[in-house]
């Protein structure tokens, strides 16, 4: 699941006609970029949301392996988004990554694959060490514990990518609404889990970003 609705408004007027996930990072698309690591690992269904300017992203991707959940009248944040999307990614757990950050280092599909245990984790979540990270400005959102059990806190930088159980999300009530509800539920039961991403990440949520990311694409030392 790509996320790909959202309005973009800190990438001030880049964003006024063009949706975020098409702005060019070292001449391609960010949605591009998660593209390219999405096919590297190979799952079955690929499904993008969209809400602001849809249309513009769809023709983008016309003719791809891409199918649309198109979120209408109103936006859905993440969890309304998933959940709204389950008809097309089936009852399984999935896959959530959004599209507008730059990795370099492992591929991070492949990486969570590998330590996903799902008698244990209902979501296992992909976490930026803060000097592995650019172009974010927060102070972390999760700990971490010896056995990868998340708290809440300053410490790692959630990356935007994760593999999560979506059974739970029919029973919240609420039409729009964030992950982090879904998130609160597992943190009770001991059930979120994380694991530390070895490489570099970059936020590109703002518009002083992009040189940044394209800088790491260029493997600089930044």
């Amino acid at each position: 699941m790509l996320f790909a609705a959202g309005f973009g408004t800190r990438m001030g007027a880049l964003t006024k006609t063009r949706p975020k996930p098409l702005i060019d990072v070292s001449g391609k698309p960010l949605i591009d970029h998660a593209l390219e690591i999405v096919r590297a690992y190979g799952p079955e269904t690929i499904v993008a949301n969209l809400h602001y300017l849809p249309d513009q992203i769809a023709a983008h991707l016309a003719g791809s392996d891409v199918v649309f959940s198109r979120e209408a009248p109103d936006i859905l944040e993440t969890g309304g988004g998933l959940r709204a999307a389950l008809p097309l990614l089936g009852p399984q757990p999935v896959f959530t990554m959004n599209t507008d950050a730059i990795w370099r280092g492992p591929n991070p599909l492949a990486l969570l694959a590998e330590h996903w245990q799902p008698s244990q984790m209902d979501a296992l979540l992909l976490c930026i060490p803060r000097s592995q990270a650019l172009g974010h400005t927060g102070k972390g959102d999760f700990i971490l514990d010896d056995a990868g059990r998340v708290t809440r806190g300053a410490g790692l930088i959630y990356s935007g990518v994760q593999i999560i159980k979506t059974d739970a999300l029919e029973e919240i009530p609420e039409r729009q609404f964030s992950l982090n509800l879904l998130w609160d539920r597992m943190l009770a039961d001991n059930r979120l889990f994380a694991v530390p991403y070895p490489g570099r990440w970059c936020d590109v949520g703002q518009l002083e970003s992009i040189a940044l990311a394209e800088r790491l694409l260029d493997g600089a030392d930044v």
